[in-house]
């Protein structure tokens, strides 16, 4: 078995195991820093929204040996606009596609005239196509709604599978994630296209999908946890977490490399614009998602379930009884690193390794030490 195997194995058997839920006040601060700066990021900048968005034109021109940065410039003297171009194809004779926004019909015509002209192409190999921000609109509108619909749906269902602590923790890592992705969007100054758009819907299944694994171990390992007193619901949160772990880090593994290729290969040495647009807006979001099911949205149900009073009781009762323990010179229950078996009973004593709680061997005399009779 490979080492991460292995690794996982023993998180899954509650062996090892790293603390999330008890360092969750880390986490939530740097979640709501980043949030912040996500948040100014797009109330100063604001988004670059593309052509889709806010009408003008789009001109393809054949080869030319004309640099990017010496076709923006071109275009932008012949529009009075700013202008956006990319690069499609590699080598020096390349293809070039340049978007300008607000710009109509007639500035069209004689903005590829002149284009045309210093290029050094013939203009009726220019081809050009005009959007109006009307569509741009419809599109925006129409995103808003499945978002909404989208929410709805989610809340509504994990209320009803598992409760609506749940539901309102997956509510703000979903939130989350799509607030850190805008944000980025903003500060960085990607382009926002009907890709884009794409893509932060998309995402939000996959930020989901982590979530609601960490959710499902976390429902079945608490069933009747009121009925022991070796673990408290924050105890079992942070197994269930560390149990998921590699499967979590495995899925979004997995997810980022396909899209990895489709950002740097596809969008960057092929020139694929609408490919770029959906692969940067999975990319960053799928991150997100990745440390929102893990460090927010779990620690975040153990935050609502500690509040209740039979969970306040039941924690009184385990640190009660590991008070109990260390003032008997026993080591207590530990959480993160205490093998529990599900044929053990629940509350059964924890087997303890010292030489205070070494079996006798039968058939030996007191005291005697143990090992090979001589």
């Amino acid at each position: 078995m490979s080492k991460l195997g292995t690794l996982g194995a023993r998180l899954h058997r509650g062996e090892v195991g790293y603390d999330f839920v008890g360092n969750r006040k880390i986490w939530y601060g740097l979640s709501i820093l980043i949030t912040i700066t996500a948040i100014v990021g797009l109330a100063v900048r604001g988004l670059n929204m593309g052509i889709e968005f806010q009408g003008g034109a789009v001109f393809n021109t054949p080869k030319t040996s004309v640099s990017v940065s010496q076709a923006q410039e071109y275009a932008e003297e012949a529009s009075g606009h700013d202008a956006i171009v990319q690069k499609l194809g590699n080598g020096d004779d390349a293809k070039l596609r340049i978007q300008i926004s607000g710009i109509d019909t007639k500035q069209a015509d004689k903005v590829s005239a002149e284009l045309a002209d210093k290029l050094g192409v013939n203009e009726d190999d220019v081809t050009g196509e005009l959007v109006g921000p009307s569509w741009g609109e419809q599109i925006a509108n129409k995103a808003w709604q499945g978002l909404g619909i989208f929410l709805v749906l989610v809340v509504i269902y994990l209320a009803i599978a598992f409760e609506w602590r749940m539901a309102l923790a997956a509510f703000v890592a979903l939130i989350h994630d799509i607030t850190i992705t805008v944000g980025i969007y903003a500060l960085v100054g990607f382009e926002v296209t009907p890709g884009t758009v794409i893509g932060l819907l998309t995402i939000l299944g996959y930020s989901l999908y982590d979530t609601v694994v960490v959710f499902d171990s976390l429902k079945e390992q608490t069933k009747d946890i009121t009925k022991q007193t070796r673990w408290t619901y924050s105890d079992v949160a942070n197994r269930s977490i560390n149990s998921t772990l590699v499967r979590s880090i495995n899925t979004t593994v997995v997810a980022l490399l396909p899209v990895a290729g489709l950002l740097f290969i596809g969008g960057g040495f092929l020139g694929a614009g609408m490919l770029n647009d959906i692969s940067l807006s999975l990319f960053v979001g799928l991150a997100a998602g990745a440390y929102s099911s893990i460090f927010i949205a779990t620690p975040l149900v153990a935050d609502l379930k500690e509040r209740e009073p039979q969970m306040k009781a039941l924690r009184k009762r385990v640190l009660a009884k590991r008070a109990q323990a260390a003032a008997q010179g026993e080591a207590p229950d530990a959480p993160a690193g205490d093998e529990h078996h599900d044929d053990e009973p629940e509350d059964a004593a924890p087997a303890v390794v010292g030489p205070r709680n070494q079996p006798a061997s039968r058939g030996r005399g007191r005291g005697r030490p143990s090992g090979k009779r001589r």
